[in-house]
């Protein structure tokens, strides 16, 4: 051990010390393996690449808390695991000098950085061990670090088990929706037959690009499909004009259906933003948020085969193809007798996801302000 590894280099406030490593110091950056001769259907073990779970290995590469770092393609995330796992080639991961840091803190460290700024490659992003080494940080000592921790660890804790609830939730829905819908072999008496665009609006979006904020206007994120499927904007999201059609303006708990490249139906519990063309924003006078929302997702693997059937470039489905899709309409008894058995479900799923997006917001603006001690836990 160095001595700087041991001693540091003293400076911060007077309330708490901080010493300064190196990533090398702090821990040892390793490559992950080829999956191959571990890949099994019969496996336990979560492979990870930069774009998340690839399949499962029969034996970890690693088994203790680790971050994770994307070495090619996606590299400006990190990620935290507990459990054994397995990386591929192009994803490093860690093994953490314990005595010095905590892997968790170390994972919220490194979140903090913005590793696209060491990017080596030139045509593919890339991260090079030598350069990641070299990085510096500012490091309390293990208590004040497991201080910052018992902030930070409850909110990600709350945050899974939202997540955790509402894959729950989800499959009691689904399970509610077939058992009502899908078991029988012809309609039951008094139910008819129906479509989607029979039983609610598809509108698509604008051209955002005709939309800019104009001076004085404070913009609103724009609705993409990259936004729809990770659940949020962020930084790197479009702005529009706030004073487009109140029609084009998404709230959250509104279905989304993007038709275009990546079909998804969702709950867009993203905060307030603008609708963007190749979405759908899906509402209807006649019928509630569950029922077409229910339907439209049922339809959802039949359209991804249509499109990519239909696709040449990026596959779609056209406006037809929501008029031949099947849906069941009852009678107003079992309307509402499945409505009071779905919409509660949906409706938790929603506040629990609104609630997880205020719950990372408060994360993330407390997260380098614990890194950086400008708030005081002693």
């Amino acid at each position: 051990m160095s001595w700087r590894m041991k001693f540091g280099r003293s400076w911060g406030r007077l309330d708490m010390k901080y010493n300064t490593y190196t990533l090398s110091e702090l821990a040892t950056i390793k490559y992950g393996k080829n999956q191959k001769a571990v890949l099994s259907e019969d496996g336990n073990i979560p492979i990870y690449g930069t774009g998340g779970l690839m399949g499962y290995a029969t034996k970890p590469l690693y088994d203790k808390p680790s971050v994770l770092i994307g070495r090619k393609g996606t590299i400006e995330k990190v990620h935290y695991v507990t459990h054994p796992f397995w990386t591929v080639d192009t994803l490093f991961y860690t093994i953490v000098n314990e005595d010095i840091i905590r892997p968790h803190y170390l994972y919220y460290l490194l979140s903090t950085l913005d590793l696209k700024q060491y990017n080596e490659g030139t045509t593919i992003p890339s991260l090079r061990t030598d350069t990641l080494n070299r990085i510096e940080f500012n490091v309390p000592d293990l208590k004040a670090q497991d201080d910052t921790l018992s902030v930070l660890e409850p909110i990600e804790e709350k945050i899974e088990l939202n997540n955790e609830i509402n894959k729950n939730l989800e499959q009691q829905a689904q399970a509610i929706f077939e058992d009502e819908f899908l078991s029988h072999d012809e309609p039951p008496h008094g139910w008819c037959e129906s479509n989607l665009l029979a039983i609610a609006d598809y509108l698509n979006g604008l051209a955002m690009q005709k939309f800019r904020p104009v001076e004085g206007e404070s913009g609103l994120p724009v609705l993409k499909i990259k936004e729809l499927r990770q659940g949020m904007c962020d930084i790197n999201s479009e702005l529009c004009s706030p004073n487009i059609k109140p029609e084009y303006i998404v709230h959250d708990g509104d279905v989304i259906f993007s038709w275009s490249g990546s079909l998804l139906v969702d709950f867009w519990c993203g905060g307030t933003c603008g609708l963007n063309q190749h979405l759908f924003k899906v509402t209807s006078t006649r019928y509630d948020k569950w029922f077409y929302y229910a339907w439209t997702k049922h339809h959802l693997s039949k359209f991804i085969a249509l499109a990519a059937d239909m696709a040449t470039t990026m596959g779609h489905i056209k406006r037809e193809e929501l008029s031949k899709a099947g849906v069941l309409i009852p009678p107003t008894e079992d309307y509402c007798r499945i409505g009071s058995l779905l919409q509660p479900l949906y409706d938790m799923i929603i506040s629990n996801r609104i609630e997880n997006r205020q719950l990372a917001e408060l994360r993330d603006e407390l997260l380098p302000k614990l890194m950086s001690g400008e708030i005081d836990l002693s």
